[in-house]
């Protein structure tokens, strides 16, 4: 049985309703699938299986306010995570230029400084280009988690 956690960070739902699908669709009696829509620190040291990071992006690239408590205890007390297989997806919108996506992009480095292992590329969802984020997002996160598993 593999366990996946994913810590959600959302904050008009997208990045949730994204995530509920995936584990709607790829759960089965071989794979476990938790949603954490307010994950703390124990959502990930308390769990051995791999990690997806589903999240939106705020103000100026920023960690939504649900994901952010997480962030900073995982950057205060880094918890080594060797190895341990994580994914990111992101929403964000393009029109905000150099912070597009820039929540994914502070969470990839904080898991990569717990020495995770980061699987696949980042999954990024431009706003601007699409209106359901899960349907893109589904594909990807079939191909990742067959990836993480491995």
């Amino acid at each position: 049985m593999t366990d996946v956690q994913i810590l959600i960070g959302s904050v008009y739902g997208g990045a949730l309703m994204t995530a509920r699908k995936i584990r709607d669709e790829l759960s089965s009696d071989q794979i476990r699938i938790t949603v954490h829509e307010k994950p703390t620190l124990a959502s990930l040291t308390d769990t051995t299986g791999p990690v997806l990071v589903c999240t939106s992006t705020t103000g100026q690239g920023e960690v939504p306010e649900n994901l952010l408590p997480f962030y900073v205890e995982l950057r205060d007390t880094l918890p080594l995570q060797n190895g341990r297989p994580f994914g990111i997806i992101v929403l964000g919108d393009s029109s905000y230029g150099e912070t597009f996506c820039g929540a994914g992009d502070l969470m990839e480095e904080a898991l990569l400084e717990v020495a995770a292992r980061k699987v696949g590329d980042t999954l990024r969802i431009d706003a601007m280009e699409t209106m359901e984020p899960e349907a893109e997002a589904l594909p990807w996160a079939r191909q990742w988690l067959e990836q993480a598993r491995q």
